[in-house]
């Protein structure tokens, strides 16, 4: 039998955002929430109650995807690599099944993006997808032919915690990430890795909005720590295509909406492709910061491996 809602949730570090789409994919409810900081069991009872906000109490007949800031191990069922990292190591995927009384799926919060854009977003009619996430955190998910690629260890597309390519004198060994290792891409291309870069040349504290703001008004340092953003985050994704041959790049996260990016990415990257076509479409989200929920939604109702 169809089921009454597929519901979406994207697990954010601060936040939990929700949708309900009905059996033809159109949204019926939306809803968001603080998300709990170091606090498991807290985060599993924000969940449900914005759940259950959703489907008026009753969860049993939905199909529930959830996306969330880090991958499960096929080989323990437990969370890993989580930037949240009060869930890694917990069972959150048997756990919720038992506070929702209903079957659960979990994907990392990236590959539920690149999912939602590759299938009918702005990587559509693309063969071979890869969806970016430049916000706290840095993520990616691959999909060719509409399947999502996770593989045995579930961390298919995943970029952010690899070397930062091709790296300047000054960039080596880079800053420390919180995986343990230095020089990590998240610590470069995130919106706190920019905020700290421009913290260390500057010696001012501004977030990377900030940034991004003050380089429109003509700030010439706001503008060079936007042009070493950008280097790096072109190195990075020239390494992906250079593995990958992705046909389209789609950015998402908070900093996707810093235009420049989209003008500046495609002749930064070229001189690092080994090919002679050097060409690659870098987009913005079709779907916007509803991307992720909508990934998540789908991950009953799309192809995922």
């Amino acid at each position: 039998m169809e089921p009454a809602l597929r519901i979406g949730i994207d697990l954010g570090g601060t936040k939990i955002a929700g949708i309900a789409l009905d059996a033809n994919g159109e949204t019926v409810a939306h809803s968001r929430a603080g998300a709990p900081r170091d606090d498991y069991r807290g985060t599993i009872a924000a969940i449900t109650a914005l759940i259950a906000g959703m489907t008026e109490g009753a969860a049993e007949n939905q199909r529930i995807g959830i996306g969330i800031p880090g991958s499960v191990s096929p080989a323990t069922g437990r969370v890993q690599n989580a930037n949240s990292t009060w869930l890694n190591g917990k069972p959150l995927k048997q756990d919720l099944e038992r506070a929702l009384r209903c079957p659960v799926r979990l994907a990392n919060d990236a590959n539920c993006f690149a999912l939602s854009e590759a299938v009918d977003g702005a990587g559509e009619g693309a063969r071979c997808v890869f969806g970016v996430i430049i916000g706290t955190g840095c993520g990616g998910g691959l999909v060719i032919d509409r399947t999502l690629v996770d593989g045995p260890r579930g961390i298919g597309g995943e970029w952010g915690h690899n070397p930062l390519p091709w790296p300047e004198p000054d960039e080596y060994p880079g800053p420390q990430c919180w995986c343990g290792r230095k020089g990590c891409m998240e610590t470069w291309v995130s919106g706190p890795g920019m905020a700290a870069d421009h913290e260390r040349f500057f010696g001012e504290t501004l977030d990377a909005e900030d940034i991004a703001s003050s380089a429109g008004r003509g700030c010439g340092k706001a503008r060079q720590s936007l042009d070493r953003h950008a280097s790096r985050l072109a190195r990075g994704l020239a390494g992906i295509i250079n593995i990958f041959d992705p046909d389209r790049i789609v950015l998402g996260g908070g900093l996707s909406n810093m235009t420049h990016l989209y003008e500046q990415l495609p002749g930064l990257i070229a001189p690092h492709i080994f090919s002679d076509n050097t060409g690659i479409e870098i987009c913005p989200p079709r779907h916007g910061a509803e991307s992720g929920v909508r990934g998540a939604a789908w991950l009953w109702g799309r192809t995922a491996v």
